[in-house]
């Protein structure tokens, strides 16, 4: 498959099956998708795997944020969770902004590589993946911040790869007025 038809094939599973990559499958993946552009080549960012109780521990922090007991649902709607880290990098020449910019760029990639390899992936974020208990969860640095999580599993069978509605690029690629 090309990178145009994998682009063009991409879509989110909202659910999976209860099969993840291993850690080892998972390596190629990275070093893959680390190849985004990067200006003055700083990698600011890592990524975190929560897996079986990791995924408990993060559903407390959520509900702890949210003023709730227990354990939220919502890590364990997928055996995989990898977390995407923007680790700010001392840089006159590249700002902020760009930094998280290649990090965003790094989580793409990876779930381009990881439908590819027939893994179905959906992004995830919410106002807790900015809270306190959850970055302390993560174990962030003071340079870090979490941008959101890739759920990762299995393609269920019998489910067909959706059909999105075509973008209509004319609308997005205009002149310099």
């Amino acid at each position: 498959m090309s990178a145009f038809d994998a682009v063009r094939a991409r879509r989110s599973w909202s659910k999976v099956t209860d099969v993840a990559p291993t850690h080892d499958e998972l390596l190629p993946l990275v070093a893959a998708a680390g190849r985004v552009a990067d200006h003055s080549s700083l990698r600011p960012w890592r990524l975190i795997e929560l897996r079986g109780a990791d995924r408990e521990k993060l559903g407390r922090a959520i509900n702890k944020t949210n003023g709730e007991k227990g354990v939220s649902p919502k890590p364990l709607r997928a055996p995989l969770l990898i977390a995407v880290v923007v680790s700010f990098r001392p840089s006159e020449k590249v700002p902020r902004w760009e930094q998280a910019a290649v990090a965003a760029g790094v989580a793409h990639t990876l779930s381009l590589l990881l439908d590819e390899a027939g893994w179905g992936v959906m992004w995830r974020t919410g106002h807790y993946a900015r809270s306190d208990e959850v970055a302390q969860t993560h174990t962030l640095r003071d340079n870090e911040r979490l941008l959101g999580w890739l759920y990762v599993g299995g393609k269920p069978e019998g489910k067909r790869d959706g059909h999105r509605k075509q973008l209509d690029a004319e609308r997005f690629l205009t002149p310099l007025e």
